[in-house]
């Protein structure tokens, strides 16, 4: 249900820097589906892929066979992220609160001595500053939904409104975090997460209970539809599972 509500939010024509995992799974399954256009953009520099099958990770060699074109890791920093040239970005989270910044780094103590030391951040500092907008796609509870992150690896919203536009970040954070229970959104004007959409069967207090803060949810919560036997039929195709 994660791999379809985010696939589900991709459109044809975009440019997504694509992560391997369940990212890699919506952007190609999109790509499969109602998306043939999407552009997919690996970190190791293989633009434009095409694979028929999940890569194994960012080096897998399907990336480069299937791709218009194989530059190197900086050129695809400097020329195509950094300048705004993605549209869209994926990114994964340990924690991430309400105002969508994202820690990979430390959690619990302090930097020098963590009570948990994460693999860190890679590239996502870069993703989350400069792509056009982020998705993010995590499972949540009360874990990894916290009140405050206790190290900002990736910038979201800072503590609230105007605080990217006073970093000069030019990209729009995360619009969008799908989780197993369902998405949100940031608010327009207070920046703060808000629950938009439950995937088929979860209620809105099992969301709360899994969220590290005062939730608030949106009037017009919907319910997203079931997966279709296309997106059914798509996924098993490129994870190999049957039934």
């Amino acid at each position: 249900m994660m791999s379809v509500a985010a696939a589900r939010a991709l459109s044809g024509g975009q440019r997504v820097f694509v992560g391997i995992g369940l990212p890699s799974t919506a952007a190609n399954l999109a790509r499969r589906t109602h998306a043939p256009d999407l552009v997919l953009v690996y970190e190791s520099g293989a633009l434009g892929a095409k694979p028929d099958r999940l890569p194994a990770s960012i080096g897998d060699g399907v990336l480069a066979e299937t791709a218009d074109a194989v530059v190197s890791v900086p050129e695809v920093f400097n020329y195509w992220l950094q300048p705004g040239r993605i549209d869209v970005g994926f990114l994964g989270a340990a924690q991430l609160d309400r105002f969508g910044n994202i820690n990979t780094t430390v959690i619990g103590g302090d930097y020098a001595n963590p009570g948990v030391r994460l693999p860190g951040a890679g590239g996502a500092p870069e993703i989350a500053a400069s792509c056009r907008e982020v998705f993010v796609v995590v499972r949540q509870g009360v874990r990894s939904f916290v009140d405050r992150v206790d190290f900002v690896t990736s910038f979201g919203q800072g503590r609230g409104p105007g605080e990217r536009e006073a970093l000069g970040l030019p990209g729009r954070g995360p619009t969008l975090v799908v989780t197993d229970l369902g998405e949100l959104r940031p608010d327009p004007v207070t920046r703060e997460l808000v629950l938009t959409a439950v995937h088929p069967g979860v209620r809105v207090d099992r969301v709360r209970a899994a969220t590290g803060w005062e939730l608030v949810v949106s009037p017009d919560l919907v319910v997203n539809p079931v997966p279709t036997d296309e997106e059914l039929a798509a996924l098993r195709a490129l994870t190999g599972a049957s039934g």
